[in-house]
């Protein structure tokens, strides 16, 4: 087992995206540790993984959290390409120059995301899947609040308070915190003096695609899964129903469920010690110590 403070700080890496754009991360724990990738939901960025990261490389483990293409720190595509092939075709690109059996986490989008990679070429490295608060059939209006959240504010915010307002009244359930300042993280401060959204609002174009549209396919690959799979729910979630695990079962018959009452859509950082509790216990169950 390794040092606690050799990994108490991430180390900043890179990877070539479908097209050539640059595609940012940031590794925790050994390199020789077993692997799990993160992907985050839309308008995210990697650092909601950060706390999973940290406690992951505390046992030994090397969490690897990116920033999906016109997100964070990664280039924007500069066609406006976020389709979910091209995501998936960024992942996959990831875990080939890797060359390691991975689990791969993915919450929402990035859930999509790994779900599809499994059947395509180059999936054989996925170890295992952890989709967290997202399944092939959605609540309608549990998506379209998220989308509506997502394409809002296209004019920014006068201050970093005033975007925390926004943020908490899309999540009414989760306590507001002191400072606001935790959002510098997600926001970039334009010259005109607001702030940001930290992605490619081209994301909401027209020129992205619609996660209702893709049940078919969704399900398609899901059935052809043999692999170790967790989804985590938050239980006040408006995304994913009871109905919808039970569906996403009936595909799935060797699906691990783990439900986190106090959580909601945004389920990973609602309870982060709970979640991340889960995936250690998956990732050791499947990957084992190296």
């Amino acid at each position: 087992m390794s040092n606690d403070a050799e990994f108490s700080e991430p180390r900043r890496v890179s990877f070539r995206g479908r097209g050539g754009i640059t595609l940012a991360g940031e590794s925790w724990g050994p390199d020789d540790g077993p692997l799990t990738v993160f992907l985050h939901g839309g308008g995210q960025t990697r650092h909601s993984w950060k706390d999973s990261g940290a406690a992951l490389a505390k046992v030994g483990l090397q969490a690897l959290l990116l920033d999906a293409r016109g997100h964070g720190e990664s280039d924007w595509a500069p066609d406006g390409d976020y389709s979910r092939e091209s995501m998936t075709a960024d992942l996959l690109g990831i875990l080939a120059e890797l060359d390691r059996p991975a689990i791969v986490v993915g919450a929402s989008m990035g859930g999509l995301t790994a779900l599809l990679a499994t059947d395509r070429p180059g999936s054989e490295r996925i170890a295992g899947l952890v989709m967290v608060d997202v399944v092939p059939r959605p609540e309608h209006k549990g998506v379209e609040r998220v989308l509506s959240f997502l394409g809002g504010h296209q004019d920014g915010f006068a201050s970093l308070d005033e975007a925390a307002d926004a943020v908490a009244e899309y999540l009414p359930h989760r306590a507001r915190p002191r400072s606001s300042e935790g959002l510098r993280r997600n926001l970039r401060l334009r010259e005109d003096g607001r702030w940001y959204w930290h992605w490619d609002p081209a994301m909401m174009s027209g020129k992205g695609e619609d996660i209702e549209a893709h049940t078919v396919d969704l399900e398609e690959a899901a059935r052809k899964l043999s692999m170790p799979i967790l989804l985590v729910r938050g239980r006040l979630s408006d995304v994913v129903s009871e109905q919808g695990v039970a569906d996403f079962r009936a595909v799935v018959p060797q699906l691990e469920y783990v439900e986190i009452k106090a959580a909601a859509h945004t389920a990973a950082s609602d309870v982060n010690d709970e979640f991340t509790d889960a995936v250690v216990d998956f990732v050791r169950a499947h990957l084992g110590e190296q």
